[in-house]
């Protein structure tokens, strides 16, 4: 079993910054990859960012240039840099793993969601 715990949203001015991190805990062999999706009231959850074990990312047009995905492989951790914030970003980001455990099962995990709300 696999956990995904997410922590650092909350509630920034526009402009603003702020860094989401998301650690898997359990019973891992690999994480292939790691990202971030989030979903705005009203909206379907759409992809942020991902980045893969390899060093690849990936990210929606809407925050290229102002998001920044990293991952830290040893502490199977994950971050999600945010600068320039606008209203538009405000939603619950959630993290999400393509995980391999310990049995070589591949399988998909979510995060509870933390909440980013961008506003003056």
């Amino acid at each position: 079993q696999v956990q995904l715990v997410e922590s650092g949203g909350g509630l920034v001015q526009p402009g603003g910054s702020l860094r989401l991190s998301c650690a898997a805990s359990g019973s891992i062999f690999s994480i292939p990859s790691m990202g971030w999706y989030r979903q705005a009231p009203g909206k379907q959850r759409e992809l942020v960012a991902v980045a893969r074990s390899g060093g690849s990312t990936n990210y929606a047009d809407s925050v290229k240039g102002r998001f920044t995905i990293s991952r830290d492989n040893v502490k199977n951790t994950v971050y999600l840099e945010m600068n320039s914030l606008k209203p538009e970003d405000t939603a619950v980001y959630y993290c999400n793993a393509d995980v391999i455990d310990s049995d070589y099962e591949s399988f998909g995990s979510w995060g509870q969601g933390t909440q980013v709300t961008v506003s003056s």
